[in-house]
């Protein structure tokens, strides 16, 4: 029994450490405050009970005392405990509280630094929180207490230390903390910057002076740089060609990683909403497993999509069975899906649908060889009937099933206030607009591919983006330069 104080980082999802990651993977509960990035709890299992113990201004689910009691009772339960904390656990989190919390009751404990706010978010912002010659020094303090209380921070002290001044949770004492800097004899010039949901897609920062920066429209959660290097603008991150996007992936969850990686990797907010879930088949794969069990009858196996690879590969149990067969595949997608199990398909067609794969195809030899195709239940009969014409004998076999999936209300509205919405199959583009309505659909439309587009159109849809190459590559290069010149929606928080 262990409970884990984890940082959680900054709030980019990517700054989470190599430890609190395996940490997570392990967990039996995840308490976790309202800064944790929600994603970071995808890395847990799918079983894992999550208790949100969340602080906002004037609100608090649990005090920090029925916190600590909580932690001590979950790790005194055997559970695997991981407590993750925004930033670091021990900057201004409470960690230490909650640490010698279980050091009294005698629960073994185990604290995971994280990334703090107070480096991360000025970073993010191009602020250098130290500066060769201008800044040699930092000092970082909670700006949570009332200044005017006894016993508060020493404002006046910390204005003469000199260097930079980093101040969390300030922004609603800021007018009486800027007052107090400018008594202890901080220039009402010295330069000032608030940075909001720093290192997030939804990043912004507001620059100003000490004596100006309460006339701007400062909201929490935001970290305050006073000092020099608060002029400072070495912008990257909202320079990247997403940021301040919010893009809707409606891949299944298992398959939605790599798109989700390359949006977030663009600067983009993502909201996961798979509108589909991939099933087995009707028969519980019954016919698969028997094609495959006479897999020498066959010349070739076509595999139509990645999660055709994952699941007739799955029922293989020596691939040296497939030492005579040609495997054909529908796109660079597949192909690199078969790749991952050091297979190389014998023939990818130029263009990534099945028609393609039809005219790239073969005249069968004499003698009536054998064609096994492994699809979707719902998938077309393109590749079948075009492979018959060719005089192919053809088996079809299901290989897996897709169902339409029931989001929540939050994932909805989400996806409603997005800038754009991925579409990389007909079955997502069915499974969307069942789920949300046409009505809710964000403003601009991409698709991986024509047959895809198609069913988007058939459903009522206008489609803005089509990928030229009908790739999770492709998708993206084009909705990046699709919306280089469109303003991003305005909403709350970007």
């Amino acid at each position: 029994m262990t409970v884990h104080l984890v940082g959680a980082g900054p709030g980019d999802p990517g700054l989470l450490t190599r430890r609190g990651a395996e940490l997570l993977a392990i967990a039996d509960v995840v308490i976790h405050d309202r800064l944790s990035a929600i994603e970071l709890l995808d890395l847990a299992p799918a079983d894992v009970e999550r208790i949100d113990v969340g602080k906002a201004p004037g609100r608090a689910r649990l005090t920090q005392e029925q916190i600590n009691e909580l932690l001590v009772a979950r790790g005194r339960a055997g559970q695997t405990v991981v407590r993750l904390k925004g930033g670091d656990p021990f900057v201004f989190a409470r960690g230490g509280e909650e640490a010698a919390a279980l050091a009294a009751a005698g629960v073994p404990f185990e604290v995971v630094p994280g990334i703090t706010s107070a480096l991360a978010v000025p970073a993010a912002a191009g602020i250098p929180v130290t500066q060769r010659y201008s800044s040699t020094s930092f000092t970082v303090v909670t700006g949570h207490e009332d200044p005017a209380s006894e016993g508060s921070v020493d404002w006046e002290a910390i204005a003469a230390v000199g260097g930079t001044i980093v101040i969390l949770m300030g922004v609603g004492r800021w007018p009486q903390i800027a007052g107090r800097l400018q008594a202890g004899g901080l220039p009402p010039d010295t330069p000032a910057a608030a940075v909001r949901w720093g290192t997030r897609p939804q990043q912004h920062t507001v620059r100003a002076t000490l004596a100006t920066l309460g006339d701007e429209p400062l909201e929490a959660p935001s970290v305050i740089v006073v000092g020099a290097v608060a002029r400072e603008a070495l912008t990257w991150v909202a320079t990247r060609p997403l940021s301040g996007r919010r893009i809707v992936v409606t891949r299944s969850r298992a398959q939605a990683s790599e798109l989700v990686a390359r949006l977030r990797s663009l600067g983009a907010s993502v909201v996961e909403l798979p509108a589909i879930e991939v099933t087995a088949p009707s028969d519980g794969g019954r016919a698969l497993r028997g094609a495959l069990a006479d897999i020498d009858r066959y010349t070739w196996l076509v595999l139509t999509s990645p999660n055709g690879v994952e699941r007739t590969l799955a029922e293989i149990v020596d691939l040296r069975a497939l030492a005579a067969v040609r495997i054909a595949v529908v796109g660079t997608g597949t192909a690199d899906a078969l790749a991952k199990h050091q297979l190389v398909a014998d023939l990818v067609p130029q263009r990534f649908v099945a028609e393609s794969l039809v005219e790239a195809f073969p005249e069968a030899p004499p003698g009536r060889p054998r064609v096994l195709v492994a699809q979707a239940a719902a998938a077309r009969d393109v590749v079948a009937d075009g492979l018959r014409r060719k005089g192919w004998d053809v088996d079809v076999v299901e290989a897996y099933r897709t169902a339409p999936t029931d989001p929540s209300a939050a994932d909805l509205a989400a996806a409603a206030h997005a800038d754009a919405v991925t579409f990389t199959s007909s079955s997502t583009v069915k499974g969307f607009c069942a789920a949300a309505g046409v009505d809710r659909v964000p403003p601009v439309v991409a698709t991986i591919g024509p047959i895809t587009s198609a069913t988007a159109r058939d459903l009522g849809l206008r489609v803005d983006v089509e990928a030229v190459e009908h790739s999770i590559d492709g998708l993206v290069q084009a909705l990046v330069a699709h919306l280089a010149d469109r303003p991003a929606r305005r909403r709350e928080g970007g």
